[in-house]
């Protein structure tokens, strides 16, 4: 058993490299916040592509490449559903919901709530969304630890200070602008070069024929099943955990819940483009990612699990990647998988802090009757907090990094289902249904986790009147959660006031107030769109010129084709981004 990868001291420099530009994308970034407005949702002055591709980066994280790939690794296609799932919420954001999001006109998702329904329930989100957010960032850097850990045999302890600190160094100093800013340069590379990799062990293979050849005579064809018997993997991957799984992708990004990644853009039309980016951009990934943990099943097993950690299988994506790829890259792909778990974390502490200072701090003030900071205070107060949030992540994601068992997907799929679910459920239905009292959403809330907390404490579901062996799968907590919540939501449609009631008159100005399209001129002011281009344009530029430089490495003709190939596209794409910034869009 090893516990570490060897790889050379130019993947060093690679890495090191990328985390000082993305540093120096946090300074450059920072002249472009001058208020709060600014810091937390850019002005709402993002363009379409640089919203479209952040939202694409901070749905996903270094679970993605470990988690993920590990479930790849050991059931094939199955997890495909997930990421297909994605892209089937963002196409609805694309018909729809995405303009409604964004025509709230508000910088964080409890003030959209106050809208719908008061302020009681908006105070009740906001103080129960903090410490989830900071959850879920914890566990994206946990994920991104046990990558990094398997990789370079480093201390996970230490993975998880040094890329946190990184993150919080260019969020606190940025904001909004340089989360999604680094977002869009962190997909730049991502993508091609995940295509890259993918065509790689296709290559390896022989081709798509030979792959489905060889799972076959391995005897591998029953368990790389998208959907799967629920004798194998313990009731995991059947089509009741698929049906769970797109259901869930729906709730994520079709309801209120996902409005923070529409605020930043400039207008209904604006974010349609960005989800529908979003939605092209996962249904990609759902088509490759699962590619290389699948020829390290078939190709590389052995090394796979002589990895002297926990889950061996969480590692399946790097050690293909480590296999197939030229010197140079491999390097690259670990920022590239790093900085995925950064666009979790970055957007959840800027989240958290618009949080704190736009929702719960006012109430504060209100109740002890303090004077409400200005706006150059309380930037400042918003940049502190980043810092003070940060820490509390990084000794969450510590503290996992101790847990031994379950790896990083159960935690995420559990923390999904039983905390996340509960409070997207009548933020949903209140997108469609308006009859309804101000604390219809506690009662969903209230009824969904009261199942939450009978799956966690293991209530046997025989009690409810199920055979004695049922037991509770994700799509079981999933389902369970779902249903209860939608029931505590209509049930109190029968109680909705008079629709000439305080609330009621609430709620409609609210709902036509979303339908409404945005004035951009008239409501936000004067673009920016240039500037981004060129600003953002010009880093990717720098990066297609680091990662050109790499073809004076010595490599195999076709190592130095693969680094040619990823140069001309990310300096391709930012040359056309620096010559669209020199004339009106």
């Amino acid at each position: 058993m090893t516990s570490q990868i060897d790889i050379s001291n130019i993947e060093y420099f690679v890495i090191i490299g990328y985390l000082v530009l993305i540093a120096v994308v946090g300074i450059v970034f920072k002249k472009f916040s001058s208020d709060t407005d600014d810091y937390f949702k850019s002005g709402s002055k993002g363009s379409w592509w640089l919203v479209g591709s952040s939202a694409f980066m901070s749905a996903f994280s270094a679970w993605t490449f470990t988690g993920a790939a590990g479930v790849a690794f050991e059931s094939g296609f199955s997890v495909m559903i997930i990421f297909l799932g994605n892209a089937f919420g963002f196409f609805l954001n694309f018909l729809f919901l995405g303009p409604w999001l964004r025509q709230m006109r508000v910088t964080t998702f409890p003030e959209a709530i106050s809208k719908r329904f008061g302020e009681k329930t908006r105070m009740f989100y906001a103080l129960y969304e903090v410490p989830i957010r900071i959850l879920y960032s914890a566990m994206a850097l946990y994920g991104l630890g046990i990558f990094c850990s398997a990789v370079f045999g480093y201390n996970i302890f230490q993975v998880i200070l040094a890329c946190g600190i990184i993150v919080l160094f260019y969020s606190a100093t940025g904001g909004r602008w340089a989360v999604m800013a680094t977002d869009f340069l962190q997909g730049l590379i991502l993508v091609p070069l995940t295509i890259l990799i993918a065509w790689l062990c296709i290559n390896k293979l022989g081709g798509i024929g030979n792959m489905f050849a060889e799972i076959e005579a391995q005897g591998l064809s029953e368990k790389f099943k998208m959907v799967n018997s629920a004798t194998l993997f313990g009731g995991a991957y059947t089509w009741g955990w698929a049906s769970a799984m797109v259901t869930k992708g729906f709730l994520v990004f079709n309801s209120m819940y996902a409005g923070p990644r529409y605020f930043s853009v400039k207008d209904g039309r604006e974010a349609r483009k960005a989800a529908l980016l979003a939605s092209g951009l996962f249904l990609l990934g759902g088509l490759i990612w699962f590619l290389p943990p699948i020829t390290a099943r078939l190709l590389f097993a052995e090394d796979v699990m002589a990895l002297g950690i926990s889950k061996p299988a969480e590692a399946a994506y790097a050690i293909a990647s480590i296999k197939l790829l030229p010197t140079g890259l491999i390097g690259l792909i670990v920022v590239a998988i790093l900085t995925a778990s950064m666009s979790t974390m970055d957007t959840g502490l800027n989240t958290n802090v618009a949080i704190l200072i736009k929702d719960i701090y006012p109430k504060i003030a209100q109740r002890l009757k303090w004077t409400l900071k200005s706006e150059t205070e309380l930037l400042k107060y918003g940049r502190l907090y980043t810092w003070f949030m940060g820490v509390f992540i990084l000794l969450l994601a510590l503290y996992m990094a101790q847990a031994k068992g379950k790896g990083i997907f159960e935690i995420m799929l559990d923390v999904g289902a039983l905390l996340m679910t509960p409070i997207q459920i009548p933020l949903m239905w209140g997108l469609f249904i308006r009859r309804t009292p101000s604390w219809a959403a506690l009662l969903s809330i209230s009824l969904s986790l009261t199942v939450s907390f009978m799956a966690f404490m293991n209530v046997p579901l025989s009690t409810f009147g199920f055979s004695p062996d049922a037991t509770w799968t994700f799509q079981a907590k999933f389902f369970g959660v779902f249903i209860a919540g939608s029931l505590g939501f209509l049930l109190s449609i029968p109680f909705a006031p008079a629709k000439d009631s305080a609330h009621r008159i609430m709620v409609d100005e609210f709902i036509t107030t979303m339908k409404t399209p945005i004035d951009f001129d008239a409501e936000v002011g004067p673009a920016n769109d240039l500037a981004q281009l060129k600003v953002i344009g010009v880093f990717g530029a720098v990066i297609a010129a680091f990662i050109a430089s790499m073809l004076f490495i010595p490599n195999s003709i076709d190592g130095r084709f693969t680094i040619a190939a990823l140069a001309l596209i990310i300096g391709a794409v930012s040359g056309f981004m620096i010559r669209a910034s020199k004339s009106p869009i």
